[in-house]
């Protein structure tokens, strides 16, 4: 890695150096999951099927099952559509899910395969439903394709039955792990709120060990929830790149309005979530979320001083990285790299979006600091060579920048390969960021416990 001063540093073009982000099947994909008894199906060669299964699986420890149209050379020629009018009689007969969901791989989208028609020109049983979300890899990221997939929930499934609508919402939580959805829903719960979370992937990727393999298990969204989706109250969006398109969708299509908040994490925007759900419902918020934030608040104020002042430097998923920079700032933490891999933020938003969002946190700090979207893993390390951070947060591939400076690395988000439990315990709301200071706290400390062993084995010696 060069060394450069920030004067040095060339903008790049047309070009990325390990990215910060991974291709849109993949999102599309783990969202599909999120409906009970759905099968994914990758429109494409088997070869991008086996990798985007392999990416999730490494990740939640868990089997993703996905079928695929098996392109070969005659299919990349001549088009897809024979592949896949046989793929959906195949998995119907063989596999029999409730809902077959399509995604798009690169060849396919190159080519130009008309989803939507080959779908109607296909033999689909009575009762079976298919649903498509176009997915190119070389545009976006996973989070694009989460929000194209579950956008495609709505434009396929949600219906309205009446024009007078029901006492409950409907939850988007995002491309998070199925430990945050389950503690999102305990939190609604906990409101007294009926609610329709889709995608749901708890019960899905966390589903337990029983001994009896069973193809489809029992959590996600049902197609019967996803459709009265179109007769809630509300929309909550939890954060805006993976849950706003959608939410869109369903005041477009059945008049449902949306609020597009942050992903729950921290202190302020688990605030936020609740809130709204309060002026909603006119619930008031029990005693026991009280209790938790209490704790929160108690936690913040006792190890403050671990924080205060501590610079990071913070990567991975748009959603996730703005709630991350929102929760290190009310810890006292001085953010000063921030980067997302995805380009921009969710389709149809302004270039730039993310880096607006991370500039009006930091405005309101006070603070400066480098802050990317579309940026990759090489810029990121640049960042740090020339302004030294105490701790990285971020995925996985974080590892090789921290191992390389000798700096401490929280893992959080997508995806964490080289660790375990972690899709089964959240980070969103107050008992997350507990969580999350336990994480933090403990890696700044023991990275002080170790400078201080080194200066006293100098002195000794």
């Amino acid at each position: 890695m060069l060394d450069c001063t920030p004067k040095e540093m060339k903008q790049r073009h047309g070009a990325v150096i390990n990215p910060a982000k991974t291709c849109q099947p993949i999102g599309a994909m783990y969202a599909a999951l999120g409906i009970h008894s759905c099968l994914p199906h990758s429109h494409g060669s088997q070869g991008c099927c086996s990798f985007h299964r392999m990416h999730l699986s490494r990740h939640f420890r868990e089997p993703a099952m996905a079928s695929t149209s098996s392109f070969t050379e005659g299919a990349s020629v001549f088009g897809g559509g024979a592949n896949l009018k046989t793929a959906i009689k195949n998995v119907f007969s063989i596999y029999n899910p409730a809902v077959m969901a399509i995604h798009t791989t690169c060849l396919t989208e190159t080519i130009g395969d008309d989803i939507p028609s080959i779908i109607k020109s296909a033999e689909v049983p009575e009762g079976k439903l298919v649903i498509h979300a176009n997915t190119p890899s070389y545009q976006g990221s996973h989070i694009t394709g989460f929000s194209n997939m579950t956008k495609g929930m709505v434009a396929y499934i949600a219906e309205t039955a009446s024009p007078v609508k029901k006492e409950q919402a409907n939850i988007i939580p995002g491309f998070v792990n199925p430990g945050d959805m389950r503690e999102i829903k305990r939190i609604v719960k906990a409101m007294g709120i009926k609610f329709i979370m889709f995608p749901d992937t708890s019960g899905v990727m966390d589903a337990p060990m029983t001994g009896k393999f069973t193809m489809y298990p029992q959590g996600g969204a049902t197609v019967a929830q996803i459709k009265d989706s179109g007769n809630s109250k509300i929309t909550l969006a939890l954060g805006r790149f993976a849950s706003s398109d959608a939410a869109d969708a369903l005041t477009k299509k059945c008049q449902v309005p949306a609020a597009v908040l942050k992903t729950p994490i921290g202190i302020k925007a688990t605030d936020a979530l609740l809130l709204s759900l309060r002026r909603t419902f006119a619930q008031e918020v029990p005693a026991e979320l009280e209790e938790e934030r209490g704790q929160l608040v108690d936690i913040m104020t006792d190890t403050h001083f671990h924080f205060h002042g501590k610079t990071v430097a913070i990567f991975g998923d748009p959603d996730v990285v703005t709630g991350l920079t929102e929760f290190v700032l009310s810890l006292g933490m001085v953010p000063l790299h921030i980067l997302t891999g995805t380009p921009g933020g969710a389709m149809g938003s302004a270039v730039g979006s993310f880096e607006d969002d991370i500039n009006e946190l930091l405005t309101q700090a006070g603070i400066s600091a480098n802050v990317k979207a579309g940026g990759d893993l090489f810029t990121l390390h640049q960042w740090i060579k020339n302004q030294p951070v105490d701790l990285i947060i971020g995925n996985t591939y974080g590892k090789y920048i921290a191992r390389a400076e000798d700096i401490p690395l929280v893992r959080v988000g997508f995806p964490v390969l080289d660790r375990s439990v972690h899709s089964y315990l959240p980070v969103v709301g107050y008992r997350g960021a507990m969580r999350l200071i336990e994480s933090i706290s403990g890696a700044l400390l023991e990275r002080a416990d170790r400078d201080a062993a080194d200066e006293d084995f100098e002195l000794v010696m």
